[in-house]
């Protein structure tokens, strides 16, 4: 495999075909798509200083790419010259792309370790068993200092092929929605609508940016429109899933008043839930879960076949599904002193103080 380096936002527009090819290839998932990438990248590291990996075989095809970004830091205090994914909390999952993982993790690895200019690698939120696990392996059977962390636990699940069969998978569990839905229906029509682009995709999108605002999100500063590059971010990508036919935003309405919103992506099958939002006036009537209701019955309708409920497990996603799916950082560092001490840190002395902290906490 003959690895080589693009480090300019140019040469990683020029890939996009061979690219979207190798996704296909592998594993078809819209986060690992050059769009969905090219839009991260646009807004939350335009200035950043791309080093992403490709691997081509003796016919020059594209079988491998590990998109990545030099950055400085610090852990505990100390400065680190990373290599990081190119993710953050709104990229939802990354991976490796390779026909053979274990090839790619290889060559890739050989690559960087001649090169003295990176202290780690870190890849986030990296799905349970995806082909990165091979890299961690490679660096493992080289002697490298390395490890994993458990971030998100995604819920979701898979939808059955008829509504009624749905609907009594979840048998009783339906009757507090319906009760709801009923108290909601007395101040009005409720009806849910799915938007997948069209001239009222602005008006729709900022319709559900101010739902999402005005609850517990806006509190923590989460939100979506708290945050310049947030809010242009999901708007832009917005944009680009409604061309590609992957959008589908669905709003519940209570007589034309939109009082619970869900931003996804429709792709490969799965609907991914991104971003909901609700109107806390209505909380008593679970507006949230009446949407997401509706939303999976529609789904099914249309043959989707899962719900990737996406992010961490939270009680309110936990009413669809006990299915969760894993993901993980993983940590390579180089086999140097700093590399080491930067390992014993991350891995040892952290964990043995925050049991220590632990059990001061409960004999208080």
């Amino acid at each position: 495999m003959r690895v080589s380096e693009v480090r300019d936002l140019a040469g990683f527009d020029a890939l996009e075909a061979e690219w979207n090819e190798l996704v296909t290839r592998t594993d078809d998932q819209v986060f690992y798509r050059h769009e969905f990438l090219r839009c991260w990248l646009r807004h939350f590291a335009p200035e950043g200083r791309l080093r992403i990996l490709t691997g081509r075989d003796a016919q020059g095809r594209l079988v491998a790419v590990l998109p990545l970004q030099a950055k400085q830091g610090k852990q505990y205090g100390m400065p680190v010259r990373q290599l990081l994914s190119l993710t953050n909390k709104h990229s939802c999952r990354f991976d490796l792309l390779a026909e053979d993982p274990r090839r790619a993790g290889t060559a890739f690895l050989a690559h960087l370790l001649k090169d003295a200019s990176w202290d780690v690698l870190r890849l986030a939120d990296v799905p349970e068993g995806g082909s990165a696990f091979a890299l961690l392996a490679v660096a493992r059977r080289v002697g490298l200092p390395c490890g994993t962390w458990q971030s998100a636990r995604s819920p979701y699940t898979v939808l059955p092929e008829t509504v009624e069969a749905w609907q009594r998978e979840r048998g009783r569990k339906s009757k507090p929605l319906r009760r709801r839905r009923r108290r909601l229906e007395e101040r009005g029509r409720v009806t849910l609508e799915r938007m997948t682009g069209g001239e009222r995709l602005a008006e729709r999108l900022a319709e559900g940016f101010a739902l999402e605002r005005s609850g517990w999100k806006a509190e923590r500063g989460t939100a979506i429109a708290q945050s310049a590059r947030r809010l242009a971010f999901y708007s832009d990508l917005a944009d680009v899933a409604a061309k590609a036919g992957w959008l589908g935003l669905y709003s519940l309405r209570l007589g034309k008043q939109a009082i619970a919103f869900q931003y996804g992506l429709e792709y490969g099958g799965r609907y991914l839930a991104m971003k909901p939002g609700y109107d806390e006036r209505f909380a008593e009537v679970g507006p949230g879960q009446l949407l997401t209701e509706g939303l999976i019955q529609d789904c099914i309708g249309r043959g989707v076949t899962e719900l990737d409920l996406l992010g961490d497990d939270a009680p309110f996603k936990r009413e669809w599904t006990d299915t969760v799916r894993p993901h993980h950082w993983l940590f390579i560092y180089r086999n140097s002193l700093r590399g080491r001490a930067m390992y014993r840190a991350k891995f040892r002395w952290a964990p043995v103080a925050r049991r220590m902290v632990g059990k001061w906490v409960r004999r208080r």
